[in-house]
């Protein structure tokens, strides 16, 4: 599994409150596979990260502001949750409108837990069976969404899990799914 991904590029799009764990072990899936794997954020600098969305854990460096990202940069999308960390991506047009570009576009998008709220404001919800922490799905079944409740939901290009519980399944899973999408031109 070690090459699987390599020559990939994977936008990380998370805010202030991103759940450390729900970033941490997919990104580091995806770079033990080779890809490269990049942090958007809606601010430059640093992000502030969470535990059980209650307690400080550090922060990240942000690569570059999704405001400057273009998806053909990218050949999969990760959105990890935390409450706060999808709730501040939700009211940022630009975030919600790289989302929205990203889903249209075909290649993969991940979200795990909290994450698929910014799958619902980009109104891409609807019609796709997802999965996501137990508080999301009448958000979810509102946007016009079939919700299940299983560690790993695939639906076409859009990967789903419900928390930290489930990380192995899901980055076992989004490795998979993101070495079958055609790899991005070099931007």
């Amino acid at each position: 599994m070690a090459n699987t991904l390599q020559g990939k590029r994977v936008a990380i799009l998370a805010a202030d409150g991103v759940e450390r764990v729900e970033l941490d072990d997919p990104r580091e899936a995806l770079q033990d596979a080779g890809a490269n794997t990049e942090l958007l954020s809606l601010k430059e600098g640093e992000i502030q990260a969470r535990n059980n969305d209650l307690d400080s854990a550090g922060t990240f460096t942000v690569d570059r502001l999704v405001g400057d990202a273009s998806v053909n940069d990218y050949d999969a999308l990760l959105l990890p949750g935390g409450t706060v960390n999808p709730d501040k991506l939700r009211i940022d047009e630009t975030a919600v409108s790289f989302v929205r570009a990203f889903v249209e576009s075909g290649k993969p998008v991940a979200a795990i837990c909290h994450g698929p709220w910014t799958l619902v404001e980009a109104g891409v919800a609807e019609g796709r069976t997802l999965t996501s922490y137990p508080s999301l799905r009448t958000d979810l079944r509102n946007a016009g969404a079939t919700v299940v409740d299983e560690e790993v939901v695939i639906d076409g290009n859009l990967i789903s899990s419900r928390s930290p519980a489930d990380l192995p399944a899901f980055c076992s899973a989004i490795v998979e799914e993101f070495a079958q999408s055609p790899a991005a031109a070099s931007p």
